[in-house]
């Protein structure tokens, strides 16, 4: 789905009651519902208190059509049973419009408007914020102008102190309507205080700062609720590059299996990782490779790990690798004919994990990848073969070559501060992929998948249980066993693929455990399970 810009936003909204006689009070309530069963999906999966009508719910509402959204969630929560505290920034007998409108139909519902207008009434709100176990933000929506001042953004800054930035247990949820407060849609960087919520609802088609901007985290769970406008209208009007992995986007791919398939039909994965002491990045990516679906996996690894890594998993082959004194992958390993015997009939090569830094290996990794005609993942300290060196990237046979930097990494290759990467993450990655005509996949909150050519997918599944040793390995196996099964032609699908697969895999871990105990092996065990998911919703959408 593409991303949009407010402007385009703007456009989309017109147009849908212009063209298609869906009136913006059909399309506020529409929002306004969507934002309440978020909520009630929530409220049903905690366990405390006993009942939902036992949680304290404040809503947060602003002057603009996002308060007016705000309103119609309390008057749908009201409905349920639940009782919302609602307050009001600014003086609500100056609405006008949809959220008017709205105001009126909640007063007509029975509900109460806690008012502040003013600084000298700020203790209102400051005790109902600290008192909450669910704040919902409709401050402030995708027309913020500048930085947000008065008692909006001593509101933010409220929430934020209460629930620490949004990582303490209470409130146990934070949920923005369409946009955190006090964050710019268009991806720039906000100029005063932005609220950090736990779950975004947005709607029709995220906005380019929820995906991009620097300060992009603050939007959390990013989840897209459609209330109206046709998705074909989305795309006529929207004219960036950047497009989020959706479980739309993939649904061209042949994910269900042909009923006479065999092993030879999922292609065959070379994995080229491990070293003495690092023999677990090998069995990691290996086993992820496997369990990702592809039909041959063969590790080549240096012969002193050779044994734990063939011992770890039944299902691949291994091939024994010479060795430096290091047990890392020696030079004479490309001299010779023999590594071209061993990427015969191979489908994808994937290197890098666990290799080390030794400078032979090094070399030998360099070789490879300038080699090779297969289609080739490079991760790790396959990429750490390549510092002070970049542009020997586009010095190789093959016309197929991904990428898959942290911002670490990246760094180093574009020979910038990590700083200058994160600050404008989109900017690096496309000047990456243009410069050594590559697939990048820049790791990190909100992945980036970026082509050559400028096209740009921007990924949300995932969870901070990712951050941790191994996950990276795991997610090489799986991008080398979609391009086994899938191939090339739609490479950068297929590679959005598996970035969607590996934090939907984690997302999936996350509703069964604490994030903070997610391990790689988990990933891998979920992965088969994330991939049936993702059918399913296809099959919902139709």
């Amino acid at each position: 789905m593409i991303a949009l810009t407010v402007a385009e936003m703007r456009e989309v909204d017109r147009q849908t009651t212009a063209r298609f006689g869906i009136p913006g009070l059909q399309l506020m309530e529409s929002a306004g519902q969507q934002v309440c069963a978020v909520i009630l999906r929530w409220l049903g999966g905690a366990r405390t208190p006993e009942s939902q009508q036992d949680w304290k719910i404040l809503i947060l509402c602003g002057k603009g059509n996002n308060g007016g959204d705000g309103l119609v969630v309390a008057r749908h929560l009201k409905v349920t049973g639940i009782e919302p505290q609602v307050y009001f920034l600014g003086d609500p007998t100056n609405l006008t419009g949809d959220a008017g409108e709205n105001f009126q139909r909640w007063r007509s519902a029975g509900g109460t408007v806690n008012v502040v207008d003013s600084e000298r009434e700020w203790g209102k709100i400051s005790s109902a914020i600290g008192s909450s176990d669910v704040i919902v933000d409709a401050l402030l929506g995708t027309g913020l102008r500048g930085a947000v001042t008065g008692t909006t953004a001593k509101a933010i800054t409220a929430v934020n102190e209460f629930s620490r930035n949004a990582t303490a247990a209470r409130p146990g949820l934070i949920i923005s309507v369409d946009m955190p407060s006090g964050l710019p849609s268009d991806g720039e960087a906000a100029e005063g205080p932005v609220l950090q919520a736990h779950q975004t609802v947005t709607f029709t088609a995220p906005k380019i700062g929820q995906l991009i901007g620097p300060d992009a985290a603050c939007t959390g769970a990013l989840e897209v609720r459609q209330i109206g406008s046709p998705a074909e209208l989305v795309e006529e009007l929207g004219r960036g590059e950047v497009r989020w992995a959706s479980a739309e986007e993939f649904a061209k791919l042949p994910l269900v299996r042909a009923a006479d398939s065999n092993k030879g039909t999922f292609g065959h994965v070379l994995l080229v990782a491990g070293a003495l002491g690092k023999s677990g990045a090998a069995v990691l990516a290996g086993r992820m490779a496997v369990r990702a679906g592809a039909g041959l996996v063969t590790i080549a690894t240096p012969a002193v790990v050779l044994p734990v890594v063939a011992t770890a998993q039944a299902e691949y082959m291994t091939v024994p690798l010479q060795a430096t004194r290091a047990g890392t992958v020696a030079l004479k390993n490309v001299q010779g004919g023999r590594w071209k015997k061993i990427e015969e009939g191979k489908s994808v090569l994937a290197i890098g994990p666990g290799l080390g830094t030794e400078a032979q290996t090094q070399q030998c990794i360099r070789a490879m990848v300038r080699s090779t005609e297969l289609p080739v993942i490079l991760d790790a300290d396959g990429l750490n073969a390549f510092d002070g060196r970049p542009d020997e990237l586009r010095q190789r046979k093959s016309k197929f070559l991904a990428i898959t930097p942290h911002p670490g990494e990246m760094a180093r290759l574009l020979g910038k501060s990590i700083r200058d990467v994160q600050r404008d993450r989109l900017r690096a990655a496309k000047e990456a992929a243009k410069r050594w005509n590559a697939h990048v996949i820049l790791k990190g909150f909100h992945t980036l998948i970026a082509a050559p050519d400028g096209a740009v997918f921007v990924n949300t599944t995932g969870n901070p249980g990712l951050a941790k040793g191994g996950t990276g390995d795991v997610l090489t196996g799986l991008l080398a066993a979609l391009t086994a099964q899938f191939k090339t032609g739609e490479w950068l699908r297929v590679l959005a693929l598996g970035v969607y697969l590996h934090g939907l895999a984690a997302d999936i871990g996350a509703t069964r455990m604490d994030p903070s105990g997610l391990i790689a092996d988990d990933v891998i065990a979920l992965v088969p399970e994330a991939r049936m998911k993702l059918l399913q919703e296809l099959q919902k959408i139709g």
